[in-house]
């Protein structure tokens, strides 16, 4: 249903969230984002979602078999072995493969949405992909462009 001029805006919402990572772990943060772009009143637009730092990325995959997740810390682990030698390991054997495995994903994914609710597939989520070795907090900027209701 079409919204009328009187009950809807166009408008730029930012805030910034944090999340717990696991070592060299991968966290589904799909149910975080729903929640948060609809605490904006979104209806249409896109909400963008950017990783501050350059060790952790972002990911749209898989969310129904959690073996995914493990297969894909393997592989990272394959192409960026922290055991090789790197110039840059001032902050520890894992930091440089951490580092080119973010390069490898995203720091910021960019999703539609449509009539309140994220545009995504039927085995899509929304995954913080931990990097380095050691726990972290992780910070994220959301941002929601578009139409958003003020009923």
């Amino acid at each position: 249903m079409p919204l009328s001029s009187t009950n809807a805006v166009f408008d730029v919402v930012h805030d910034t969230i944090a999340f717990q990572t696991t070592p060299k772990g991968i966290r589904m943060i799909t149910r975080e984002v729903v929640d948060w772009v609809a605490s904006t009143g979104a209806v249409s637009g896109t909400v963008t979602v950017f990783c501050l730092h350059t060790s952790a990325s972002l990911s749209i995959q898989e969310n129904a078999d959690p073996t995914v997740r493990e297969d894909v810390v393997r592989y990272f682990d394959d192409i960026a072995p922290a055991d090789r030698y790197y110039e840059h390991s001032f902050e520890g054997p894992d930091d440089m493969p951490a580092h080119l495995k973010s390069m490898l994903t995203s720091t910021s994914l960019t999703i539609p949405v449509q009539n309140g609710r994220l545009v995504l597939g039927q085995w899509q989520g929304i995954y913080l992909m931990e990097h380095r070795a050691h726990a972290y907090r992780r910070r994220f900027h959301l941002t929601f462009t578009g139409l958003r209701s003020t009923s």
